[in-house]
């Protein structure tokens, strides 16, 4: 199915007409404001801590760090590009795990008592940067603790080193796990929960003014969310599946008074998609019930918000206040969770305009802040919009749908997109990211995490040729 670029629809009118022709219920400003009347400009204030407008840097997944978890020179690099962004929430800069077997690869940051001095380098070279261009007193800067659980690979970017909380009947069998191989014990997930308060209460010291214990994407911490079959203290029960959340906040109370504490969720997943007969994606085969799929209707391609807007109230109850919400997983459902226009080497062909799959998380996010106006929810997706991010953004957070935009792949190839925004400035339009993927597909080919085909600083790296290479080996082979 042919899709048409957001680059072609110039007008608002273009724009308009097309959403309707696929019916993405998404509405946008045309005019888009700048100065400290801005919607987006405004300053959010609670409990004493402001921020100062309505822009979040979202975390990533890194794959450049040192093997010993150390931030490299590379890792810095970015750090002071989100830095001189412009936007004001720093949520979680990138995954950061809380020990070495859970890395999402062997380049992957950890949190740890040989790291933290660099790890607060890092974050102060970011709030540097930032000073450059404006102040850094509305300044919040928070670090994503993690754990990759199932899709952990600590040692080979390309081997699975598992941690499981159950047996998936899909997932094991995609990525080849047999009925026998062991399943996380509770005693197992008490250490673990150690593991993460002490790495807040490291982050604390390197100086972040909060941490995302992470709850998305088939992590660790969203596995508990649909652990319904797990028998034990940490399975079945809502109350069991959130109990890994609870007793890592208590931990982090106790530990690091003072301590800020946010969440970054998937608020809906659905059942993993793979590449049908012409590559686009299609659901796996599943009849009856589906279970899997916290925030879930229980057919596998549905929606019910039922459990999310539960653990949203938990989250209230916790005082919890910085939410920052998105949806699937990059692994097993992408175009749920990213859209985009172009797959990774690694998956398939969108089955449904981009478009459609940014209205399904705006609107999500418009329903749970409707319930739940106290808590400072921010959006995700919103990068496949490209030319039109500013107009989305600006009618969202002036109708009060989400409080904070955040933007993830965008800012890796468009840093100053905030800025720019924020200024009135004119967009760099051949800096805008048109979800090429070519940042997904690097790393999944064993090499460094960037945008390819838009940031000169990585279009001149050996790595540029690996990734042409990778991306089309029949023109490769052709020319040796």
């Amino acid at each position: 199915m042919t899709y048409k670029r957001v680059a072609q629809l110039r007008t608002p009118t273009d724009f308009r007409a097309y959403l309707e022709q696929i019916g993405a219920a998404l509405e946008f400003d045309e005019q888009v404001e700048h100065g400290s009347d801005s919607p987006l400009a405004q300053p959010y204030t609670f409990d004493g801590v402001t921020i100062g407008n309505r822009f979040t840097i979202l975390p990533m997944e890194g794959w450049d760090a040192e093997p010993d978890g150390q931030p490299s020179e590379l890792v810095r690099r970015r750090w002071e590009r989100f830095g001189s962004s412009g936007a004001k929430l720093i949520f979680g800069g990138e995954a950061t795990a809380v020990r070495r077997d859970g890395r999402a690869n062997p380049n992957q940051m950890v949190i740890g008592e040989e790291t933290l001095e660099r790890i607060a380098d890092l974050r102060m070279a970011l709030v540097q940067a930032h000073a450059q261009i404006g102040d850094t007193s509305d300044l919040l800067v928070g670090l994503q603790l993690t754990h990759s659980g199932r899709f952990a690979r600590p040692n080979d970017k390309k081997r699975l080193e598992p941690h499981i909380l159950y047996h998936h009947p899909l997932l094991d069998a995609k990525y080849k796990l047999t009925d026998a191989y062991p399943v996380m014990t509770d005693d197992e997930i008490d250490a673990l929960i150690e593991d993460f308060v002490t790495a807040a209460v490291r982050a604390q010291q390197a100086g972040f003014a909060f941490v995302d214990v992470k709850h998305c994407h088939g992590y660790l911490g969203h596995e508990f969310l649909s652990a319904v079959e797990r028998p034990g203290r940490y399975g079945g029960s809502f109350e069991n599946r959130t109990r890994f959340l609870r007793e890592i906040v208590a931990g982090i109370r106790r530990r690091a008074p003072g301590l800020l504490i946010g969440v970054r969720l998937s608020a809906f997943d659905w059942l993993p998609f793979r590449p049908g007969a012409d590559s686009t994606g299609e659901p796996e085969s599943w009849t009856g019930g589906y279970p899997y799929a916290f925030g879930g209707d229980g057919s596998g391609v549905g929606i019910d918000l039922t459990e999310t807007h539960r653990f949203l109230r938990l989250l209230e109850d916790l005082n919890i206040r910085l939410v920052c919400l998105t949806a699937g997983s990059p692994y097993y459902n992408p175009h749920i969770q990213r859209p985009a226009l172009f797959p990774p080497s690694d998956g398939y062909q969108p089955p449904e305009d981009p478009l459609c799959g940014v209205a399904r998380q705006i609107g999500v996010v418009a329903e749970l802040k409707r319930a739940h106006p106290n808590l400072f929810l921010i959006g995700s997706g919103y990068s496949y919009l490209q030319d039109w991010l500013p107009n989305v953004a600006q009618r969202v957070v002036r109708t009060g749908m989400a409080d904070s935009v955040g933007l993830g792949r965008m800012v890796l190839s468009y840093p100053q997109m905030p800025a720019d925004i924020l200024a009135g400035r004119p967009l760099q339009r051949k800096q805008i990211c048109r979800t090429f993927s070519d940042c997904t597909t690097a790393p999944r080919g064993g090499m460094i995490s960037g945008c390819y085909p838009l940031d000169g600083f990585y279009k001149t790296r050996p790595e540029a040729a690996q990734l042409e290479a990778l991306k089309h080996p029949d023109r490769h082979h052709a020319h040796e």
